[in-house]
């Protein structure tokens, strides 16, 4: 199964012109958010939960579930958060990890029977801030209820602005203790991990390289002292226990519209985005 270009781009397309954007305040907007992740995730499988919990400040908000593979398994975790900082279109942050969602239901829609763990795609609410770093993020609340359940997870995956690429010399910023093994051009995709998660970095690198022809993969295992490493959902899996990695183009280390109303469609490298999405697919069948 190929990606389709032309899918992923209309799901960014929809993604960011909502109007107004699709920041927590918005909910009407996020209404529409949700019933676009809803209908397309229920295009592709049957089993599509809508789960919502209440913030501390009385809100009531959503995660989107969908499901695929043999229901009692210990599960594979692919997520994304929807949500937008400010009010901003959110091209790379984060319609590119989204949209990967949904071009990823319909993949393992046709490969399902060859899963040998569950495959839960999460699009989560409420990563963005004024929620960052709280109990009141969407994925924060979805890792607890899987821990309370005593779900076993093999890995999640954290999606989080996957679409960006450079070939200039020096495009790509790193924190001082990684200059000397991070790329100085950002033409790659990373994923990070700290530092108790190095066998499943080097098993997710080796599967998505496997399936991402031409992909440059580069991975990371640091402490979540350095700035970036644990900025997105897995920083809520860690939390509880579990194991998770965030993938991504490194965010503010290489694009100049993050959290910038320049984060727009026009931006982003779909050729490089696609193969992402194509690896993330091969990794969920085969890990």
């Amino acid at each position: 199964m190929e990606v389709d270009h032309r899918r992923v781009r209309e799901h960014i397309s929809f993604l960011t012109t909502t109007e107004p954007p699709r920041h927590y305040q918005e909910k009407a907007t996020l209404k529409v958010v949700t019933d676009y992740i809803k209908q397309k995730f229920k295009q592709h499988t049957n089993s599509v939960e809508v789960l919502p919990f209440t913030i501390s400040e009385g809100g009531v908000y959503e995660n989107i579930q969908a499901s695929f593979g043999p229901k009692t398994s210990p599960r594979f975790i692919i997520g994304a958060h929807y949500d937008v900082a400010g009010h901003r279109p959110g091209a790379d942050d984060n319609a590119s990890g989204v949209a990967a969602l949904l071009e990823i239901a319909r993949l393992l829609e046709k490969t399902e029977k060859k899963l040998k763990l569950r495959v839960d795609l999460v699009a989560f609410a409420l990563e963005e801030p004024p929620f960052f770093g709280s109990v009141d993020m969407g994925s924060a609340h979805y890792a607890k209820s899987l821990k309370d359940k005593n779900v076993e997870v093999k890995l999640m995956l954290a999606l989080d602005m996957i679409g960006y690429f450079s070939e200039k010399p020096n495009s790509q910023e790193r924190p001082a203790p990684l200059k000397a093994i991070y790329p100085s051009t950002g033409n790659f995709i990373s994923i990070v991990g700290d530092l108790e998660q190095s066998s499943a970095t080097l098993r997710v690198k080796m599967l998505m390289k496997q399936g991402g022809e031409g992909l440059k993969v580069e991975a990371i295992n640091a402490p979540s002292s350095i700035p970036g490493v644990d900025f997105s959902d897995h920083r809520n899996f860690w939390t509880h226990g579990y194991p998770a990695l965030m993938i991504t183009d490194t965010a503010f280390y290489r694009n100049p519209h993050y959290h910038q109303k320049t984060d727009t469609i026009e931006t982003l490298d779909f050729e490089n985005m696609c193969k992402v999405i194509q690896a993330l697919y091969h990794t969920a069948l085969n890990f």
